[in-house]
């Protein structure tokens, strides 16, 4: 019998799903999912009756209830430490890049929507200065952590896929989504080890196993 359950939205598009999901899979977590089709623009209003915000994801876990993706990245380290670096320098900094994640790259979400059915088709326009930007900070971000604390491995952080990780992990998916260029040779490997992940590879086939009517005209209809 599972111990709890998380809350997720549709796999093909939902960013914030696929980092809590990472970080519930990683930390073993005994749980169902329960997958929300989402309607788009903040319309899902069933989610108003299944989460505190309204938002996915939702995680509940033996008597504990635990929203926002930050917060379910803490839960779950309290269950497997790993999840962030051994080191507390490094930890500090994994949990930096986390947060910077979280509450930054406004441009990158609004442009490149998460669309996993996309493959490598950029946009029909030129991205914008703010875009440029935000591409151009993930690439510092992901090839400084690689050269000074990936040594031991292909993550962030070395050898463990990590919650680090986890938090940017929708950005490889919309950056290999609309074939983003520019990218460091340090980056373009480490997108290629997340790619590979295993359970990557599994989020992509649910993500493709979903049903057809899930999908969204705002989305697929991108240029």
């Amino acid at each position: 019998m599972a111990d709890g359950r998380l809350v997720i939205g549709t796999q093909r598009y939902s960013s914030w799903s696929l980092r809590g999901w990472l970080m519930v899979k990683l930390a073993q977590l005994n749980i169902d999912i329960d997958v929300v089709p989402l309607a788009g623009g903040g319309k899902t209003t069933v989610l108003k009756t299944l989460s505190p915000n309204g938002c996915v994801p939702y995680l509940e876990h033996e008597g504990a209830v635990v929203w926002d993706s930050l917060s379910i990245a803490e839960y779950c380290a309290e269950y497997q430490p790993t999840l962030w670096p051994s080191k507390r320098s490094e930890r500090a900094i994994a949990r930096s890049i986390s947060a910077e994640m979280h509450s930054g790259f406004r441009g990158v979400r609004s442009a490149l929507p998460m669309n996993l059915g996309r493959d490598a088709r950029p946009l029909a326009e030129e991205l914008t200065e703010d875009v440029l930007k935000d591409i151009a900070r993930i690439d510092a971000i992901w090839t400084d952590a690689r050269t000074r604390y990936g040594a031991d491995g292909p993550y962030l952080f070395g050898a463990s896929f990590g919650n680090a990780d986890a938090m940017f992990a929708p950005i490889v998916c919309r950056f290999l989504s609309y074939g983003v260029t520019g990218l460091s040779d340090v980056s373009r490997a480490y997108m290629d080890a997340v790619r590979q992940h295993p359970l990557m590879q599994e989020w992509y086939k649910e993500a493709a196993d979903e049903p057809v009517e899930w999908q969204l005209d705002m989305y697929e209809s991108i240029p």
